[in-house]
């Protein structure tokens, strides 16, 4: 995709992890966290200083993204999520989600935990 050669900033990046071992004999439900079984992770790093360089640096990762999107496994790592991507946070705990929602709704009714890609009580109580 030549996303390199268009790096939009010295502090932009993509970082490519191996990922295995000790992670992948887990068993998915163990865990919030369900992708046990791929070997590598990509996490595009879009970070810059200036408020003029917004626009260019989040196209870029988008784009990248989307240049990826067919090579890749369709899952997610929260923790790389940036906050506006909502919509992925239901397919990033797979199988899990709709337990972590009992688990908020019973622990957390009031949302007290809700940093990161927030799973929120009042969802819980729409899907019981």
């Amino acid at each position: 995709t030549g996303a390199i050669a268009k790096l939009p900033g010295p502090e932009c990046e993509i970082f490519v992890g191996h990922v295995g071992g000790a992670a992948g004999r887990v068993k998915a439900d163990a865990t919030a966290f369900p992708q046990r079984s791929s070997h590598f992770v990509m996490n595009v790093h879009a970070r810059w200083r200036e408020p003029a360089m917004d626009k260019a640096c989040i196209d870029w990762a988008r784009a990248l993204y989307e240049a990826a999107k067919p090579y890749a496994a369709g899952t997610a790592y929260v923790n790389f999520m940036p906050e506006d991507e909502v919509d992925r946070i239901e397919a990033a705990y797979g199988g899990n989600y709709r337990r972590l929602l009992e688990i908020k709704k019973r622990y957390d009714p009031l949302n007290l935990f809700r940093m990161n890609q927030n799973l929120r009580p009042k969802e819980s109580l729409r899907a019981a």
